[in-house]
């Protein structure tokens, strides 16, 4: 079973510099460096799987200084897919920036390592940084839906549908996962965080938020191992993904055709 799988941005950060997005010194780290927001879509035949759910509206103007361009829903509706009988959502770890559109996909079974949703819900959860990187009511979301049964909590690798495998790295969180995704070009490794630039894996250079850092260098060669090819592995948030991969025609912008 091979898919076709796409790139949606939904927002976008101008006022990011490169400190922010490298692990140690960087002698340049007050320079510009922007980051953009996706979430990715796969799609075979009647079947499809949206990996990660990005944030809200109302979450974009709290945080500031960040553009968001056009709803992710919107988005799949013009690539022909109905938000609401999608029957697969991959979260690939709880930060904010991936968790806030879960209520707008209804039909869906979420799929998530179960140790992300532990470190979530832990003592440590709201230690420095951590509170800031997570959205409480998407959490508390969560939670609320476990108990209903709609939420799969998973162990390592798990199979979401024929050709598609999320895999647990961590590095960046306990419980980050990468998908594996069959298509007629190859596997392609939709990385999230895993990798959130070119550079980070290009370079060997880990992104500045690390829950542990030997983690995060294994995941790189994890990456490398699992694509078919180097160009087929996709950032999390690098603008680059929109240059290097072909727009989808009206998408400009917006979505790219990765595979």
């Amino acid at each position: 079973m091979t898919w076709q799988v796409y790139a949606i941005r939904f927002a976008h950060r101008d006022a990011s510099v490169r400190g922010e997005h490298f692990y140690g010194h960087d002698p340049c780290a007050l320079d510009r460096f922007p980051i953009s927001y996706y979430v990715w879509l796969a799609v075979s035949g009647d079947e499809a799987v949206l990996f990660d759910a990005g944030f809200t509206p109302d979450t974009a103007a709290r945080r500031g200084n960040r553009e968001y361009l056009r709803s992710p829903m919107d988005t799949v509706r013009a690539l022909g897919v109905d938000p609401g009988t999608i029957p697969h959502v991959v979260l690939s770890h709880l930060h904010y920036d991936h968790t806030g559109h879960l209520r707008d996909f209804p039909g869906a079974r979420i799929v998530l390592q179960e140790r992300e949703l532990a470190f979530w819900t832990s003592r440590h959860a709201s230690r420095g940084e951590h509170a800031h990187l997570a959205e409480p009511g998407d959490i508390a979301y969560l939670v609320e839906q476990n108990l209903t049964g709609r939420v799969r909590l998973v162990d390592g690798v798990h199979e979401v549908a024929p050709g598609v495998t999320a895999h647990r790295l961590g590095g960046h969180t306990p419980g980050l996962q990468v998908l594996r995704v069959a298509t007629e070009a190859g596997h392609v490794v939709l990385a999230a965080d895993g990798s959130h630039f070119y550079e980070n894996i290009g370079r060997d250079r880990p992104y500045a938020v690390v829950n542990h850092l030997p983690s995060m260098y294994e995941a790189f060669d994890a990456m490398r191992a699992l694509a078919g090819a180097e160009e087929l592995i996709v950032p999390g948030h690098d603008p680059q993904v929109l240059d290097r991969f072909p727009a989808v025609s009206g998408l400009d912008g917006i979505a790219a055709r990765i595979a």
